[in-house]
């Protein structure tokens, strides 16, 4: 049986509008966000608060192709975006001063990809 990829309206929506993003401005991130984000539930990318903290630095945006989870503290302010955020990790980063969007407002805001890093 042939893969057909996610069925909700609203990722197919997402991952259609980072593509052609990807190919209108040419960078190579945001396709690479959407492939990601085509991979079956169960393989998507769950991260944690505490791995967000220890491995990014202060006033970075982080880019997270999957779910935010909860688990753990922010100690500095950062912009995190991603396809979902758990209700506790989105009121911990509120808490810390830090930022939480969505991927499209994201790819709206900084379309050329810079100073973003993928983590996860």
């Amino acid at each position: 049986m042939k893969r057909t990829g996610p069925t909700n309206p609203v990722l197919q929506g997402l991952i259609h509008e980072l593509k052609k993003n990807s190919s209108e401005q040419s960078v190579s991130l945001w396709k690479r966000v959407a492939v990601d984000l085509e991979r079956p539930s169960r393989q998507r990318r769950a991260v944690n608060l505490s791995r967000i903290n220890r491995f990014a630095k202060e006033n970075e945006v982080i880019v997270v192709p999957g779910k935010v989870l909860g688990t753990g503290t922010l100690s500095q302010k950062l912009t995190i975006a991603a396809y979902q955020f758990s209700k506790g990790a989105k009121e911990k980063i509120e808490q810390s001063g830090s930022i939480a969007v969505s991927l499209t407002d994201l790819s709206k805001g900084n379309p050329k990809g810079k100073g973003i890093r993928i983590m996860g």
